[in-house]
Formats: structure tokens, C-alpha cells, sequence
């Protein structure tokens, strides 16, 4: 994590922030449907799963005989099969259509899990009703019940099962300080101490308070509470600083500043929240939402899309332990001939900036000699990039095999393990050093927003630009436009420029 005396530093050296402009609903609303069609397609699989089983258990067959059976169509004799994948598939859209409508296929870190289990028994037992009044309704004598009966509720039980594993493993995540959401609060009143000790006190809320904003003062400091970070003129600059996702409103305010405020929040892509006493006719029609026991009204709502960023941690660990086992070998290899090559190290594990700011140690080959780093002052009038960016094309710094593993991105594999433990993805914005980072401005944060990767957008379209400004925006084209799908061509381009050996 990062050190008090580095976010000095870090905080110093940032510029003044360049807004930018537009909107991105339409990102939003496809991300949004991702993620509906990701837990449906759970269901889906939930459902079939369940009703193979208890196929197995009513007809006391093996399930390898119960599904050669099936292919065949002889598990269930004459035009009862077909009704009864006819029934299912009632049952199956039944579910999805309940499901839907009381928001189970988007689920919110705050609401409460029990609540959320009462729904989910509640829509599998009324699609449960709808089938077997459907059952009912045919008279289909040939249709064995037990199949139907037992479907339901092992259906019932995995759907529960799957939802409470899934918050579960959400919780601890956000005991442990991973992937929580940063928040201020605007105020300084015992309002906004009481939601401060409440968000603090209540871990698995998932929030990370990061100070106060007041209202009454421009200054960035206030003397008699050194928790308050500065003023309203600077808090979406401050903002941007510290990473925040959300703002709570814990503040009387007139609703032209509200209105004001919820402006700027969509702009800077920042969640706002109040709580119900600010509403002055500003938000009506929105509903109250519970942090805690904490009531709030959600002004603007930015779509996180957190099944398809749970897919796609998953295809890290799975990609990134396949990567480990299989290329154990050549590592191996290339240690050995690192340490015949040149005196020092095998392994480089150079300090990085990851997602909101933490610090953690990315891991590589050594290619460079051991006091590459006190040389590179002396060696900065060759450096072929602009900006922050340091490269120098025939470094006298890197060692003859160096000079091959950077050709082939050798050197980065060991990052495969950063991959595996979660410090890095396998695509996304390279992690800069944090010599790079103090020299931001503002609007460069954009790229620390997520998890950096060992590939990205950058690495495959422009690897030998030396314009910052370029590595900037592709960067953040990557991320306004982030997909799974965009991560899968992007492996696919790597794997190619890899194999081009245009590293340097």
C-alpha cells in the first residue's frame, strides 16, 4: 500500500484538472445488459444442472447413462421428453422474467443479502407455481413429478447457495480493503461524523472514507478537524486526487448548489448520493436507499459493471495459473541463463503504481546491469519518449541476454504471478513507476481508475510511439470502452507483436 510520505509527494506534484466532457450512457447501458445477461446465463445453467440431477436421482440412473440416454432420446419415453424440455423451458423463462423485475440480475453492494435471499426463494417458488399449474392445466400423466418437484428445489437451493457464496466472497474482499469504493462527505456537522463512524464501522458496506469536504471554507485545511480535505471550489479536483467513486451530501444546501453539484458529478463521473433531509424538490421520484441503517437518496448512479469485472478476475486466476504451470519450464531456462549471463539477481522487482494508487512489486527478469538505476539520471539526455515516459532504444544498460528477453517480452513473464494474487490483470494500462505518477496531472489519474495489465491497448496499437499524450489516450480509450471482448483481441494482437519480436 502506499506510503504516507509518497502520497506527499504524489499530492504535490499534481497539476489542475481538465475536465472532460460528454457522457457515457451508452457504455453504461451496454455494460449494464452485460452484466444482466451474465447472471442470467448463471440461471440458465443453475437450471439445467438442477434438473439433470434430479432426473438422475428420480429415474436412479448414472449420469453418464442418463445423458447418453438423453441424446438418444430415450431417457423419458415417447412425447414426454418434449413437454417436459417444453416445461422447462416455461420454468426457465418464468424465472428469468421475475428475476428481472425485482433487480437480481444486478446486484447492489449495499443492499441487504437476506433481503436478497427472500427475493430469490420468492421468484423460484412463483416460477415453480407457474409450472406446475401449467402441469397441472395439460394433464400430462406420463410426466414423472418427482422430476418436477425436485427441480424446483434444487433450483431454489443452488440459486440461494450461488447468492450468498457470491456476497460471501464480496464481503471478504471488502474486509481485506480490496475493491472497496472511495468516498467523501460534504459536511462537517454530526451528520456527517454519524455516516463517517457508520460506512467505517460496517466493513461489509464496501466503502473507504477518504475525508470531509466543507462547505463553509475554500481552503484546502482546516485547523480544527484535519480530516477535512478541502473546500466545494476544489472537491472534484480533490476528488480526482484520492480516487473517489462516490460523494455523500451530508450538508443543508440550497438546491441550486445541489443541482450545480449533480452536474459536475456526471461530468467527472463521480457517484452522488444525499441524504433525505437535503431534498428541497431536487429528488423526488428517487428512491431511498440504505447504507447500513443509514438512509440516502441516489442523485447520480454510474453503472458498475461487477460480473463482467468477476469474469473477467476469473479468467485472470485461470489464464494466469495455466500460464505459470505451462511456462515453468522456460522460466526455469531463462533463470539459469540469467545467472551465467551477468553477475546479480534473477528476478527484478521493480516498484509500481496500481489501481487507486496502491503500491505493490512487479516482478520481472533482470535485463540490465544491478546499478541500472543509478545511472539513469546520467543517461536521460537519450531518452527517445516524451514527457514522464523513459526509453532508450540501444540501452549500454541491459545485458546481452537482456537485449533478447525484451525483444520477445521475455522478461515480463513473471509478472503472470502478479496476475495470479491480483496485483495486475492480464490486459490493461502498464503500471508506471511512481517517479511517473508525480508527474501526472490530474486528468492522467484516469489510467490508475483500474487494475493494470501485463498487455493493453497501448502495447498493440502504438508500442514505438513516443508521444505520452498517446499512451494517455489509449489508455483511456481502453478503459471508456472496456469489454471482455475487447481484452480477447487484445490477447489475440499481443500474441503477434510478441511473436514479431518488436520489444526493446
Amino acid at each position: 500500500m502506499a506510503t504516507s510520505d509518497f502520497w506527499q509527494r504524489f499530492a504535490a506534484s499534481v497539476g489542475s484538472v481538465q475536465e472532460q466532457s460528454g457522457t457515457r450512457a451508452v457504455q453504461h447501458d451496454r455494460a449494464s445488459r452485460s452484466s444482466a445477461t451474465f447472471w442470467m446465463s448463471m440461471d440458465v445453467l443453475s437450471i439445467l444442472l438442477s434438473a439433470f440431477v434430479a432426473t438422475v436421482i428420480d429415474l436412479n440412473t448414472s449420469p453418464i447413462y442418463s445423458a447418453r440416454s438423453f441424446l438418444h432420446g430415450t431417457l423419458i419415453p415417447g412425447r414426454s421428453m418434449w413437454i417436459l424440455l417444453s416445461l422447462l423451458l416455461l420454468f426457465t423463462a418464468s424465472l428469468i422474467i421475475i428475476s428481472r423485475r425485482r433487480n437480481l440480475y444486478q446486484p447492489r453492494r449495499i443492499s441487504n443479502y437476506l433481503h436478497e435471499q427472500r427475493l430469490s426463494v420468492q421468484a423460484c417458488l412463483t416460477a415453480g407455481l407457474i409450472l406446475t399449474g401449467t402441469l397441472y392445466v395439460i394433464k400430462a400423466p406420463d410426466i414423472p413429478r418427482g422430476i418436477v418437484m425436485m427441480t424446483i428445489v434444487l433450483v431454489t437451493m443452488s440459486l440461494s447457495l450461488r447468492r450468498f457464496l457470491y456476497r460471501f466472497a464480496l464481503y471478504q474482499k471488502f474486509q481485506q480493503g480490496i475493491g472497496t469504493r472511495n468516498v467523501l462527505i460534504v459536511g462537517t456537522g454530526p451528520e456527517a461524523n454519524a455516516l463517517r463512524h457508520h460506512i467505517e464501522n460496517m466493513r461489509h458496506l464496501g466503502y473507504t472514507f477518504r475525508g470531509f469536504v466543507d462547505l463553509n471554507h475554500a481552503s484546502r485545511t482546516n485547523a480544527a478537524n484535519s480530516e477535512v480535505i478541502g473546500g466545494y471550489d476544489t472537491m472534484f479536483e480533490d476528488a480526482r486526487r484520492l480516487f473517489v467513486d462516490e460523494i455523500f451530501f451530508a450538508s443543508s444546501a440550497e438546491r441550486g448548489l445541489i443541482q450545480h453539484t449533480l452536474e459536475l458529478a456526471r461530468t467527472n463521473s463521480v457517484d452522488l448520493r444525499v441524504v433525505p433531509e437535503m431534498y428541497d424538490g431536487a429528488t423526488w421520484n428517487n428512491p431511498i436507499e440504505y447504507i447500513g441503517q443509514f438512509p440516502t437518496i441516489p442523485l447520480h448512479r454510474g453503472h458498475v459493471p461487477e460480473s463482467a469485472l468477476l469474469l473477467k478476475r476469473m479468467l485472470d486466476i485461470l489464464f494466469g495459473v495455466f500460464a505459470v504451470v505451462l511456462l515453468a519450464p522456460l522460466m526455469l531456462l531463462i533463470a539459469i541463463a540469467i545467472k551465467l549471463d551477468s553477475r546479480g539477481p534473477i528476478f527484478y522487482p521493480s516498484e509500481r503504481i496500481g489501481k487507486k494508487g496502491s503500491v505493490f512489486k512487479c516482478i520481472k527478469f533482470r535485463t540490465m546491469v544491478t546499478d541500472a538505476e543509478k545511472r539513469r539520471e546520467e543517461m536521460a539526455h537519450l531518452n527517445e519518449r516524451d514527457g514522464v515516459l523513459f526509453k532508450i532504444s540501444n540501452d549500454p544498460r541491459i545485458t546481452r541476454l537482456g537485449r533478447f528477453l525484451r525483444k520477445y517480452s521475455l522478461d515480463e513473464l513473471p509478472q503472470f504471478y502478479n496476475v495470479v494474487i491480483g496485483d495486475m490483470s492480464l490486459v490493461g494500462p502498464r503500471p508506471p513507476i511512481a517517479s511517473e505518477v508525480r508527474e501526472y496531472k490530474l486528468s492522467h489519474l484516469r489510467r490508475l481508475d483500474v487494475t493494470p495489465g501485463i498487455t493493453g491497448l497501448w502495447q498493440v496499437q502504438a508500442r514505438q510511439e513516443p508521444s505520452f499524450d498517446s499512451y494517455i489516450s489509449l489508455d483511456v480509450a481502453y478503459i471508456e470502452n472496456w469489454s471482455i471482448w475487447l481484452d480477447i483481441k487484445i490477447i489475440v494482437r499481443t500474441i503477434g507483436v510478441v511473436l514479431a519480436g518488436t520489444g526493446t
